[in-house]
């Protein structure tokens, strides 16, 4: 028998139309409302709690059960989303990086959508790539700029051609180093120079979480730096996990014997779930659209609807 759950992902929410940045790729507070009604009255929305409990006893879920989780620490979760979900008795889950919370730095996944909120012409913002590029290109190694945009280029169901080679080159393909180096000075130019109190605006800090958690929402594990873990090695992941979780205990006080990884980028490999499960994760979130079927998926590895895939009813 099926046991499903809907966990849907949210990010930004915000109201964007008036904001400096209207171009992020967000989710306005209207719309969340009315995502919320509806869920509300159509739905079953469980606790991650409820989650945890039906994984360990095998009971199912109510019909239509759904779990809202909230990703990447962001202040908008404090002050638009949170009130809403705490005046209709409703626990969301949130998970912060912990990079983020504890360090004025914002983080480059962060970066670039703000470098491409600021920047409307992309094909210019991509021609300014093209000129780094061949600032460092000796120094890396670096091969042709053909090379990278007939690599990168292709225009997706959300994004065009140009955009998708900007996230590529400045989430991936570049050597890491590099990456933060260029993506840095794009930032500093385009968005501000002020990256301290821009990272205190953005990002929640230890006593909202705290709050949230004392009110019943759900703090969980999406490592330290938002990196690709499933990019580094072992040790490293064991060590993002590790800082992670000590600060979800030692600062917001969440049960580390029994808790959630939700994986930055969606990205996790075998390694990556050996460390998680013998350091106690219950549950892991992925990126991958559709809904989960306790009964059938691995419980490290459960997809997730982005609140795009979602009628804004």
């Amino acid at each position: 028998m099926k046991n499903q759950v809907s966990i849907i992902m949210y990010h930004y929410v915000r109201e964007l139309k008036n904001s400096h940045f209207p171009e992020i790729k967000g989710l306005s507070i209207i719309s969340f409302r009315k995502q919320l009604k509806y869920l509300m009255k159509f739905c079953n929305i469980i606790s991650m709690e409820e989650l945890i409990y039906s994984l360990k006893s095998g009971n199912n879920l109510p019909k239509r059960a759904v779990l809202l989780t909230f990703d990447d620490g962001y202040a908008d979760h404090f002050t638009n989303v949170f009130p809403l979900l705490n005046e209709s008795g409703i626990s969301g889950s949130f998970f912060p990086p912990v990079k983020a919370v504890i360090r004025s730095q914002v983080l480059d996944v962060n970066k670039i959508h703000f470098i491409l909120a600021s920047v409307n012409d992309k094909q210019k913002l991509a021609e300014e790539i093209f000129l780094l590029l061949d600032e460092y290109r000796q120094k890396h190694s670096l091969k042709d700029n053909r090379y990278y945009f007939k690599k990168l280029a292709i225009k997706d169901c959300l994004d065009p051609k140009e955009v998708v080679f900007i996230k590529g080159m400045l989430q991936k393909e570049l050597p890491k180093d590099l990456r933060n180096k260029i993506t840095g000075r794009l930032f500093n130019k385009y968005v501000t120079k002020d990256e301290k109190g821009f990272c205190n605006e953005l990002y929640l800090n230890a006593a909202q979480l705290k709050c949230m958690k004392k009110n019943g929402m759900h703090i969980g594990n999406h490592a330290f730096s938002h990196s690709w873990l499933n990019d580094m090695d072992e040790d490293s992941q064991e060590e993002e996990i590790a800082l992670s979780l000590n600060f979800l205990h030692d600062a917001i006080g969440c049960n580390i014997k029994e808790w959630v990884m939700c994986y930055p980028y969606g990205g996790y490999d075998d390694s990556l779930l050996r460390v998680i499960k013998n350091k106690g994760c219950i549950a892991g979130l992925t990126a991958e659209p559709r809904i989960a079927d306790l009964s059938s998926d691995n419980p490290l590895t459960l997809p997730r609807l982005d609140t795009n895939d979602l009628l804004n009813k």
